[in-house]
This record gives structure tokens, C-alpha cells and sequence, in this order.
């Protein structure tokens, strides 16, 4: 009963935080740009979609994905669902290490977890340059 009651209290929280940095008028006006988020979100899943399907199919060419440690033989489906996962967490910077590349795949791993670090100071310096850089602290 606790967990529930925790867990709602949590959810409520973070959807009134998440209302009160999109709705919010913290200053004289608010910076949170509607274009420029949507723009981020189909940037993320395209960089995701595109580092699942090269993983995917570089697969077949001997560019694996190990899961916990262990080559082992998957389905196609399941071979896709972990292209999708370990791209996702990649992007992210998570990097449980649950599955991990191998070869030329570490490469494409370090590019991809870049290209996830770089992305959102990029879109807060494009808001920052929108706004002109006047009293955005």
C-alpha cells in the first residue's frame, strides 16, 4: 500500500514539475520553446533509429552485440529489439552493460553516446541565440 501511494505522489510530482517548466512564468516571460522541443524529440529518435539500423545490420556482417557477456544466436526480431535497446541507452549515456559491442561496433557506441551528450546544450545555445543571449541566466 505504501509503494502505491508512493509511487502516485511521485507521478504527481513530476507531471506538476514537468507543467510548471513548460507553463511556468518564473520570469517576465518564459523561454520554453514548443518548436524547439518537438525538433529535440524527433532529433533523439531519428539519432536512435539510425544507430539501431546500423547495429542491426552491421549484425550480419559480424559487428555483434553481446548480450551479458555471451555471443549468443537471436531471432531476427530479437536481434532488432536489442539494436533498438542498446542504441537507446547509448544515445542516453546510460550504459548499463547489459549488452555490449564488439569491434567496429565500440566505435559507433562512442559516436553515438557523443552525439546524445552534445544534443541538448546545442538546442539550449539555439534558444539562448533566438532570444538573443538578453538576461537568459
Amino acid at each position: 500500500m505504501i509503494a502505491v501511494i508512493s509511487i502516485l505522489l511521485i507521478a504527481i510530482l513530476l507531471c506538476g514539475s514537468l507543467y510548471a517548466f513548460i507553463f511556468g512564468k518564473a520570469h517576465e516571460r518564459s523561454y520554453f520553446s514548443y518548436e524547439i522541443f518537438y525538433t529535440l524529440l524527433a532529433v533523439y529518435f531519428m539519432v536512435l533509429t539510425s544507430f539501431a539500423c546500423l547495429y542491426f545490420v552491421l549484425s550480419f556482417q559480424g559487428v555483434l552485440l553481446l548480450d551479458d557477456g555471451k555471443l549468443k544466436e537471436l531471432p531476427l526480431f530479437e536481434t532488432l529489439a536489442h539494436s533498438f535497446y542498446f542504441s537507446g541507452v547509448t544515445l542516453m549515456t546510460v550504459g548499463y552493460g547489459d549488452i555490449t559491442p564488439v569491434g567496429w561496433g565500440r566505435l559507433l557506441a562512442l559516436v553515438e553516446s557523443l552525439i546524445g551528450y552534445i544534443l541538448p546544450p546545442a538546442f539550449f545555445l539555439k534558444i539562448w541565440q533566438e532570444k538573443g543571449g538578453k538576461g537568459v541566466y
